[in-house]
């Protein structure tokens, strides 16, 4: 709530005075960034339909547009409908859309993360295997949980909860369980014990992916990279207490967060590539070069 009103900032789109306060930088850099990347996913839009002959990539570039404008519809009714704008006594309305805006925006790396890979070398040109129906639903088990996680990391940030149990691992009198229950103490806890589900249900996971493919696999990669990114965010949950909401601690514990989600995310998308049928990749192969989908067949 560094300004009032959206979409523009103090009535500019360059608010005066935006690059010397602290908070105004964040909020007109935030707004900023999401324009560039409504642009440039209707860049992506279009060069999909210009150059792209398979119809379920299309369908993705068409839903990363909509999502994408989704995000800034709900960014923009957090700012509205401030309590601070509509005069109420509570702000549960708009810490409601902050909560939508900040699982839109899975969503939205998501997506992104789905074309990238779509469009990779090792997508279009590795030959297809099968993989075995537990390990595909143990990765997509993981993405479900991993999601659970940061709705429910959402809805503690937002209800300014972070600190609600104050120490970690253990609660202030040295149990498990609070001994005193509130809203904000509930869901503290509740992103606290879901970490424990999450942790496990990643670690079954991992474990699948090496038996089905080893580590020189791709797969076996990003598994690798979901281990580091799943231990140090265990840590940087622990740092966030331990430091009383160290802003920087806060910050990297989103941010890995997110890159574990989109980490499991892949891991489940390339668990299906199978699933999707062969077509031609591109409308117009250049003519010096062999076309993609030529070279598949061969």
């Amino acid at each position: 709530m560094a300004f009032l009103d959206w979409p523009l900032s103090n009535g500019s789109l360059n608010p005066e005075g935006w690059l010397t306060q602290e908070d105004q930088l964040a909020e007109h850099s935030h707004r900023l960034l999401g324009m560039k990347i409504g642009f440039l996913s209707l860049v992506l839009l279009v060069w999909t339909h210009l150059r792209e002959a398979r119809p379920w990539v299309r369908r993705l570039a068409r839903l990363l547009v909509l999502v994408v404008v989704l995000q800034g519809v709900l960014g923009g009714a957090r700012v509205r409908l401030d309590q601070m704008n509509i005069f109420s006594e509570g702000n549960g309305l708009a810490q409601t859309f902050a909560v939508l805006h900040a699982c839109g925006a899975q969503i939205t790396l998501c997506l992104l993360v789905s074309l990238a890979v779509a469009n990779s070398r090792f997508w279009i040109e590795s030959p297809l295997g099968e993989v075995n129906n537990k390990t595909r639903n143990w990765a997509w088990a993981g993405v479900c949980v991993l999601f659970i996680q940061l709705l429910l990391g959402a809805v503690m940030r937002h209800s300014d909860a972070a600190l609600a149990i104050p120490t970690f691992p253990l609660t202030p009198e040295g149990g498990v369980f609070p001994s005193r229950w509130s809203f904000p103490v509930a869901i503290h806890f509740a992103h606290r014990a879901w970490a424990l589900v999450v942790v496990g249900v990643l670690a079954h996971t991992v474990a699948k992916e090496f038996r089905s493919f080893g580590l020189k696999s791709l797969q076996g990669g990003v598994t690798l990279a979901i281990c580091f990114l799943m231990t140090f965010q265990v840590f940087l949950g622990a740092m966030v207490v331990w430091s009383s909401k160290n802003p920087y601690s806060a910050t990297v514990h989103m941010l890995v967060g997110a890159f574990l989600l989109a980490s499991v995310w892949m891991l489940a998308f390339l668990n299906i590539r199978s699933h999707f049928q062969k077509s031609p990749i591109c409308l117009d192969p250049s003519p010096t070069s062999t076309p993609i989908h030529e070279s598949i067949a061969k």
